[in-house]
């Protein structure tokens, strides 16, 4: 019978698709690798994996192995966690993934909370665009996801947290300064935004559905701290989300903000697999958050 050990090296190969790395990730000798994935082959009677000495490629079958092994390794895991979580599930380590517009803005300041509460839940953060937290998340790779939505998130489970508002930031040196208007931002202005893959790049176009924004192709940025040193350049304007600014990102004076109260917010939420056993612990992680953000500032969850 095949083993979760050799599944495990099938799939640590289709995703390094080299020897050596997936050695060093399943923690063996590459000589170890190479004889469980024989075995696999040997085992099932036909070729998984082709190897050259410049490349390494999955058949079409191997293909298929690899995503019904990933499945059966999640179920596995989950097994083990299930167990762990009966008897210690405010304990071990968690893998929690956010966006790079939220986790650094909400994740720092409520760790000592979340300590009080969970004095040896060990938190281990990574950032990354909403699709690959998703992905993570599914495959197994994460056990929780801070994101913004709406996003499609498909069977996940998701509880909001609160809701996200924006500033509009422009130059501090304009005149005249940019007020924004009753309605907002006006049909055509353009804006500087993150690069594509950013949810909030989309969000913020977003922000006034009956008005057509547009975004600044000349320019994209990879972290909000980028959008506001080219607007404090006078290179153009933005929209800067209250949880950053909140947490500081424009305390130096570098652009003026001008509140759009009647700009659509976007919505921060948690989300994990359906039926996982530290579900009680999420839902616990998201009281502490919510209360974080209200003791900060009012908001409307």
């Amino acid at each position: 019978m095949i083993t979760l050990r050799q599944l495990h090296f099938l799939v640590a190969v289709a995703d390094t698709l080299n020897f050596s790395r997936a050695a060093e990730v399943c923690n063996v000798t590459q000589p170890t690798l190479s004889a469980g994935i024989k075995e696999l082959e040997d085992r099932l009677g036909v070729q998984l994996v082709e190897r050259t000495r410049r490349s390494v490629m999955l058949t079409a079958l191997g293909e298929d192995v690899v995503n019904r092994g990933r499945a059966l390794l999640l179920e596995a895991e989950a097994i083990e966690v299930l167990a762990a979580a009966h008897r210690n599930p405010g304990e071990g380590n968690l893998r929690l993934g956010a966006i790079p517009t939220v986790g650094p803005y909400l994740i720092p300041s409520a760790l000592p909370l979340i300590r009080q509460h969970f004095p040896r839940l060990k938190l281990f953060l990574r950032e990354e665009i909403t699709e690959s937290l998703i992905e993570g998340l599914t495959q197994g790779r994460l056990d929780l996801i801070l994101i913004a939505l709406p996003f499609e998130t498909g069977s996940l489970e998701i509880t909001k947290l609160f809701q996200d508002g924006y500033q509009l930031a422009t130059p501090p040196r304009e005149t005249p300064p940019v007020v924004a208007g009753p309605d907002g931002l006006a049909t055509g202005d353009r804006l500087m935004l993150l690069e594509r893959g950013h949810c909030l790049q989309r969000h913020a176009l977003q922000a006034y559905p009956h008005r057509h924004l547009e975004q600044d192709e000349s320019f994209s940025a990879t972290s909000l701290t980028t959008l506001v040193s080219m607007v404090s350049e006078g290179l153009g304007i933005t929209l800067l989300p209250n949880l950053a600014i909140d947490a500081g990102l424009a305390s130096r004076g570098e652009v003026r903000l001008t509140p759009l109260p009647d700009a659509c917010p976007r919505q921060i939420a948690l989300a994990w697999r359906p039926k996982s056993a530290r579900r009680d612990v999420f839902l616990k992680l998201a009281e502490l958050l919510k209360k974080k953000r209200h003791g900060e500032k009012a908001c409307t969850p």
